[in-house]
């Protein structure tokens, strides 16, 4: 009778101990699954709207690459009526000239891919292969195209982009430039990352 009671008390504390230091355990392994759930200040940061100053920006000017939002390089592009006009001259000319593909917000799908006409903002990264292009800004002949109306043009594959990030057809890029989320606090600071439509 004794043994028993003795026994009885041994395994009432051994099952005691062993479920204290499983829900230890327990807790201790939860903590750093529950704080992965949490985004660190890193990531916050990168994809944190970028407030950018464009009241120098003149006419015919492009403002970067900045290679602010989200890590990617961005364009900022003052068109003038000019390089406006020029952009619809011949659309024949690209793959997709209305911009029926998604690459751009609803607001920027419209013949100018922007918000505002004058103000063209794009991610800097070519589609086919995230290459750079390089701004050709200004509307005179280029030795890779004796008609060019102004745009991007990737060196590594030979992309043409026209003014408004659309890409010309026979290009390695299927798509045109993406253009990322953005709106205006004013006529002087361009935000991007952050959309009037969404923002609360």
């Amino acid at each position: 009778m004794t043994d028993d009671t003795a026994n009885t008390g041994r395994r009432r504390f051994l099952v005691g101990s062993t479920s204290v230091a499983g829900a230890v355990g327990v807790t201790g392994a939860a903590v750093p699954f529950v704080g992965s759930w949490n985004p660190s200040a890193k990531a916050r940061a990168a994809g944190a709207p970028v407030r950018i100053d464009i009241s120098g920006l003149q006419y015919g000017e492009m403002l970067g690459p900045i290679p602010a939002w989200r890590g990617r390089p961005i364009f900022i592009v003052k068109r003038s009526e000019e390089a406006l006009s020029a952009l619809n001259e011949d659309p024949d000319r690209l793959t997709d000239p209305d911009s029926e593909e998604l690459e751009q917000p609803d607001y920027a799908q419209n013949e100018y891919r922007s918000r505002r006409p004058d103000v063209m903002v794009l991610v800097g990264l070519c589609p086919h292969l995230f290459c750079s292009p390089t701004p050709h800004i200004e509307l005179e002949p280029e030795p890779f195209d004796t008609d060019w109306r102004g745009g991007f043009f990737c060196p590594c594959h030979g992309s043409r982009f026209d003014l408004a990030g659309r890409v010309y057809s026979g290009s390695p890029a299927s798509r045109n430039m993406q253009v990322p989320p953005h709106s205006f606090e004013d006529n002087d600071v361009l935000v991007i990352g952050i959309d009037e439509e969404t923002s609360a």
